[in-house]
Protein backbone atom coordinates (compact mmCIF):
# COMPACT_ATOMS: atom_id res chain seq x y z
CA UNK A 1 0.00 0.00 0.00
CA UNK A 2 1.19 3.50 -0.87
CA UNK A 3 0.01 6.69 0.80
CA UNK A 4 -0.36 10.20 -0.55
CA UNK A 5 -2.34 13.37 0.02
CA UNK A 6 -4.77 15.48 -1.95
CA UNK A 7 -5.46 19.18 -1.57
CA UNK A 8 -7.18 21.95 -3.50
CA UNK A 9 -4.36 24.53 -3.62
CA UNK A 10 -5.39 28.17 -3.70
CA UNK A 11 -3.69 31.54 -3.36
CA UNK A 12 -4.89 31.58 0.27
CA UNK A 13 -3.28 28.23 1.19
CA UNK A 14 0.25 27.14 1.93
CA UNK A 15 2.68 27.70 -0.94
CA UNK A 16 2.65 24.50 -3.02
CA UNK A 17 6.46 24.37 -3.17
CA UNK A 18 6.76 24.40 0.61
CA UNK A 19 3.86 21.97 0.84
CA UNK A 20 5.48 19.54 -1.59
CA UNK A 21 8.73 19.52 0.40
CA UNK A 22 6.79 18.98 3.63
CA UNK A 23 4.72 16.12 2.19
CA UNK A 24 7.89 14.49 0.87
CA UNK A 25 9.65 14.93 4.22
CA UNK A 26 6.77 13.14 5.97
CA UNK A 27 7.33 10.12 3.73
CA UNK A 28 4.25 10.24 1.50
CA UNK A 29 4.68 8.99 -2.05
CA UNK A 30 2.44 11.47 -3.88
CA UNK A 31 0.50 14.72 -3.89
CA UNK A 32 -2.65 15.29 -5.96
CA UNK A 33 -4.22 18.57 -7.10
CA UNK A 34 -7.77 18.86 -8.52
CA UNK A 35 -8.89 20.97 -11.47
CA UNK A 36 -11.56 23.66 -11.78
CA UNK A 37 -10.82 26.45 -14.23
CA UNK A 38 -13.55 28.82 -13.05
CA UNK A 39 -17.06 29.08 -11.66
CA UNK A 40 -19.99 30.33 -13.72
CA UNK A 41 -21.28 33.44 -11.96
CA UNK A 42 -24.35 31.84 -10.41
CA UNK A 43 -25.09 30.93 -6.84
CA UNK A 44 -24.41 27.53 -5.36
CA UNK A 45 -22.81 24.28 -6.55
CA UNK A 46 -19.06 24.97 -6.42
CA UNK A 47 -17.42 25.69 -3.09
CA UNK A 48 -15.36 28.89 -2.88
CA UNK A 49 -12.03 27.05 -2.87
CA UNK A 50 -12.99 25.28 -6.11
CA UNK A 51 -12.90 28.45 -8.17
CA UNK A 52 -9.81 29.79 -6.41
CA UNK A 53 -7.76 26.73 -7.34
CA UNK A 54 -4.38 27.11 -8.95
CA UNK A 55 -3.94 25.59 -12.38
CA UNK A 56 -2.78 22.01 -11.66
CA UNK A 57 -0.31 21.82 -14.57
CA UNK A 58 1.56 24.91 -13.37
CA UNK A 59 1.22 24.12 -9.66
CA UNK A 60 2.55 20.58 -10.11
CA UNK A 61 5.45 21.91 -12.18
CA UNK A 62 6.35 24.14 -9.22
CA UNK A 63 6.18 21.14 -6.89
CA UNK A 64 8.36 19.12 -9.27
CA UNK A 65 11.12 21.71 -9.00
CA UNK A 66 10.94 21.75 -5.21
CA UNK A 67 10.98 17.98 -4.61
CA UNK A 68 13.03 14.94 -5.60
CA UNK A 69 10.84 11.84 -5.48
CA UNK A 70 7.26 12.95 -4.80
CA UNK A 71 4.84 11.74 -7.48
CA UNK A 72 2.81 14.51 -9.10
CA UNK A 73 -0.87 13.65 -9.31
CA UNK A 74 -3.86 15.20 -11.03
CA UNK A 75 -6.86 14.55 -8.84
CA UNK A 76 -8.58 14.94 -11.23
CA UNK A 77 -7.89 16.78 -14.50
CA UNK A 78 -11.11 17.71 -16.29
CA UNK A 79 -9.82 16.65 -19.68
CA UNK A 80 -13.05 17.38 -21.55
CA UNK A 81 -12.46 21.08 -20.87
CA UNK A 82 -8.98 21.03 -22.39
CA UNK A 83 -7.37 20.43 -25.78
CA UNK A 84 -5.88 16.90 -26.03
CA UNK A 85 -2.85 17.91 -28.11
CA UNK A 86 -1.91 20.59 -25.59
CA UNK A 87 -2.50 18.19 -22.70
CA UNK A 88 -0.32 15.55 -24.33
CA UNK A 89 2.45 18.14 -24.72
CA UNK A 90 2.07 19.43 -21.15
CA UNK A 91 1.98 16.00 -19.53
CA UNK A 92 4.97 14.78 -21.53
CA UNK A 93 6.91 17.95 -20.64
CA UNK A 94 6.09 17.66 -16.93
CA UNK A 95 7.00 13.97 -16.95
CA UNK A 96 10.31 14.79 -18.63
CA UNK A 97 11.20 17.67 -16.29
CA UNK A 98 10.24 15.70 -13.17
CA UNK A 99 12.09 12.53 -14.14
CA UNK A 100 8.96 10.46 -14.72
CA UNK A 101 6.80 11.34 -11.72
CA UNK A 102 3.40 12.17 -13.26
CA UNK A 103 0.17 10.37 -12.29
CA UNK A 104 -2.53 11.52 -14.70
CA UNK A 105 -5.87 11.27 -12.92
CA UNK A 106 -8.72 12.28 -15.22
CA UNK A 107 -12.48 12.65 -15.25
CA UNK A 108 -15.39 14.02 -17.22
CA UNK A 109 -16.61 16.33 -14.47
CA UNK A 110 -20.09 17.08 -13.21
CA UNK A 111 -20.59 20.87 -13.37
CA UNK A 112 -22.48 21.36 -16.61
CA UNK A 113 -22.12 25.13 -16.63
CA UNK A 114 -18.36 24.86 -16.36
CA UNK A 115 -18.32 22.36 -19.25
CA UNK A 116 -20.49 24.51 -21.49
CA UNK A 117 -18.24 27.54 -20.98
CA UNK A 118 -15.47 25.45 -22.52
CA UNK A 119 -17.65 24.49 -25.48
CA UNK A 120 -18.23 20.95 -24.24
CA UNK A 121 -21.62 19.29 -24.58
CA UNK A 122 -22.31 17.55 -21.24
CA UNK A 123 -24.34 14.87 -23.03
CA UNK A 124 -21.31 13.59 -24.95
CA UNK A 125 -18.58 14.18 -22.36
CA UNK A 126 -17.79 10.51 -21.74
CA UNK A 127 -17.39 9.58 -25.40
CA UNK A 128 -15.27 12.72 -25.87
CA UNK A 129 -13.08 11.77 -22.89
CA UNK A 130 -12.45 8.33 -24.37
CA UNK A 131 -11.30 9.80 -27.67
CA UNK A 132 -9.11 12.36 -25.93
CA UNK A 133 -7.31 9.64 -23.97
CA UNK A 134 -6.80 7.51 -27.08
CA UNK A 135 -5.35 10.52 -28.91
CA UNK A 136 -2.99 11.37 -26.05
CA UNK A 137 -1.78 7.79 -25.68
CA UNK A 138 -1.07 7.68 -29.39
CA UNK A 139 0.84 10.97 -29.26
CA UNK A 140 2.92 9.72 -26.32
CA UNK A 141 3.82 6.38 -27.87
CA UNK A 142 3.95 6.87 -31.66
CA UNK A 143 6.15 9.02 -33.85
CA UNK A 144 3.20 9.82 -36.10
CA UNK A 145 -0.43 9.94 -35.03
CA UNK A 146 -3.56 9.68 -37.13
CA UNK A 147 -6.96 9.58 -35.46
CA UNK A 148 -10.52 9.71 -36.75
CA UNK A 149 -13.36 9.55 -34.26
CA UNK A 150 -16.81 10.90 -33.60
CA UNK A 151 -15.51 14.06 -31.91
CA UNK A 152 -11.82 14.31 -32.86
CA UNK A 153 -9.96 13.93 -36.10
CA UNK A 154 -6.22 14.46 -36.51
CA UNK A 155 -3.39 13.45 -38.67
CA UNK A 156 -0.91 12.72 -39.52
CA UNK A 157 0.77 14.76 -36.74
CA UNK A 158 4.04 14.62 -34.78
CA UNK A 159 4.50 15.58 -31.16
CA UNK A 160 7.57 15.67 -28.90
CA UNK A 161 8.88 15.38 -26.25
CA UNK A 162 7.74 11.89 -25.31
CA UNK A 163 7.17 11.11 -21.61
CA UNK A 164 9.92 9.52 -19.54
CA UNK A 165 7.55 6.83 -18.25
CA UNK A 166 6.97 3.98 -20.66
CA UNK A 167 4.72 3.57 -22.39
CA UNK A 168 3.36 6.77 -20.80
CA UNK A 169 2.25 8.18 -17.42
CA UNK A 170 -0.61 6.10 -16.00
CA UNK A 171 -4.07 7.35 -16.93
CA UNK A 172 -6.17 6.99 -13.78
CA UNK A 173 -9.90 7.05 -14.52
CA UNK A 174 -11.91 8.86 -11.86
CA UNK A 175 -15.54 8.32 -10.93
CA UNK A 176 -17.88 5.93 -9.14
CA UNK A 177 -20.79 5.69 -11.60
CA UNK A 178 -22.29 2.45 -12.92
CA UNK A 179 -20.17 2.40 -16.11
CA UNK A 180 -16.83 3.61 -14.73
CA UNK A 181 -15.28 0.15 -14.35
CA UNK A 182 -15.82 -0.60 -18.01
CA UNK A 183 -14.14 2.71 -18.89
CA UNK A 184 -11.14 1.66 -16.82
CA UNK A 185 -10.98 -1.68 -18.64
CA UNK A 186 -11.48 -0.01 -22.01
CA UNK A 187 -8.82 2.72 -21.91
CA UNK A 188 -7.57 3.30 -18.36
CA UNK A 189 -4.44 2.21 -16.54
CA UNK A 190 -5.88 2.58 -13.02
CA UNK A 191 -9.11 3.37 -11.19
CA UNK A 192 -9.30 6.53 -9.10
CA UNK A 193 -12.54 6.61 -7.05
CA UNK A 194 -13.61 8.64 -4.07
CA UNK A 195 -13.96 6.67 -0.86
CA UNK A 196 -17.51 5.36 -0.54
CA UNK A 197 -19.49 2.53 1.03
CA UNK A 198 -19.12 -0.73 -0.85
CA UNK A 199 -15.92 0.26 -2.63
CA UNK A 200 -14.22 -3.01 -1.67
CA UNK A 201 -16.78 -5.03 -3.63
CA UNK A 202 -16.32 -2.79 -6.66
CA UNK A 203 -12.55 -3.17 -6.51
CA UNK A 204 -12.99 -6.94 -6.56
CA UNK A 205 -15.41 -6.60 -9.47
CA UNK A 206 -12.87 -4.50 -11.35
CA UNK A 207 -10.23 -7.19 -10.95
CA UNK A 208 -12.65 -9.87 -12.19
CA UNK A 209 -13.35 -7.74 -15.26
CA UNK A 210 -9.63 -7.21 -15.77
CA UNK A 211 -8.92 -10.94 -15.63
CA UNK A 212 -11.73 -11.63 -18.09
CA UNK A 213 -10.22 -9.05 -20.45
CA UNK A 214 -6.77 -10.65 -20.16
CA UNK A 215 -5.35 -7.77 -18.14
CA UNK A 216 -3.14 -7.85 -15.07
CA UNK A 217 -4.60 -6.59 -11.77
CA UNK A 218 -5.40 -2.90 -12.12
CA UNK A 219 -4.04 -0.41 -9.56
CA UNK A 220 -6.64 1.46 -7.50
CA UNK A 221 -6.06 4.77 -5.73
CA UNK A 222 -8.79 5.87 -3.31
CA UNK A 223 -9.10 9.59 -2.70
CA UNK A 224 -10.48 11.14 0.54
CA UNK A 225 -9.56 8.06 2.60
CA UNK A 226 -10.39 8.29 6.29
CA UNK A 227 -7.27 7.93 8.48
CA UNK A 228 -8.69 4.78 10.04
CA UNK A 229 -6.56 1.64 10.29
CA UNK A 230 -9.46 -0.82 9.94
CA UNK A 231 -10.66 0.96 6.79
CA UNK A 232 -7.21 0.89 5.24
CA UNK A 233 -6.78 -2.81 6.03
CA UNK A 234 -10.16 -3.50 4.41
CA UNK A 235 -9.14 -1.53 1.32
CA UNK A 236 -5.82 -3.37 1.11
CA UNK A 237 -7.50 -6.77 1.36
CA UNK A 238 -9.77 -5.82 -1.54
CA UNK A 239 -6.85 -4.78 -3.75
CA UNK A 240 -6.55 -1.02 -3.25
CA UNK A 241 -2.95 0.02 -3.93
CA UNK A 242 -2.85 3.66 -2.76
CA UNK A 243 -4.83 5.71 -0.24
CA UNK A 244 -4.95 9.50 -0.32
CA UNK A 245 -5.62 11.55 2.80
CA UNK A 246 -7.22 14.96 2.29
CA UNK A 247 -5.74 18.27 3.41
CA UNK A 248 -7.58 21.59 3.79
CA UNK A 249 -6.73 24.63 1.67
CA UNK A 250 -5.09 26.44 4.56
CA UNK A 251 -1.76 27.34 6.13
CA UNK A 252 1.06 25.24 7.52
CA UNK A 253 -0.20 25.57 11.09
CA UNK A 254 -3.29 23.56 10.15
CA UNK A 255 -1.73 21.27 7.55
CA UNK A 256 1.35 19.98 9.37
CA UNK A 257 -0.49 18.44 12.36
CA UNK A 258 -2.68 16.55 9.89
CA UNK A 259 0.35 15.32 7.98
CA UNK A 260 1.83 14.10 11.24
CA UNK A 261 -1.41 12.28 12.06
CA UNK A 262 -1.71 10.73 8.60
CA UNK A 263 1.95 9.68 8.57
CA UNK A 264 1.48 7.92 11.92
CA UNK A 265 -1.51 5.98 10.57
CA UNK A 266 0.45 4.99 7.47
CA UNK A 267 3.42 3.88 9.56
CA UNK A 268 1.17 1.83 11.82
CA UNK A 269 -0.38 0.11 8.80
CA UNK A 270 3.05 -0.70 7.39
CA UNK A 271 4.15 -2.04 10.75
CA UNK A 272 1.07 -4.26 11.00
CA UNK A 273 1.66 -5.57 7.48
CA UNK A 274 5.29 -6.60 7.93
Amino acid sequence: MQFGVDIGPTEHAMDVRDLGRLVEDYGFDSIFFPDHTHKPAVAGQLARESYHMLDPFIALTAVAGATERLKLGFGICLVIQRDPILMAKEIATLDLLSGGRVLFGIGAGWHRGEMRNHGTDPRTRFSLMREQVLVMKSLWTEDETTFAGEHLSYGPIWLWPKPVQRPHPPVMIGGEGPTVLQRVIDYGDAWFPNAHDGIEDRVRELQRLAAAAGRDPIPVTVIHTEPDLDTIHSYAAAGVTRCLFSLPSSGRDEIEPLLEEYAAVAAEFVGCSV
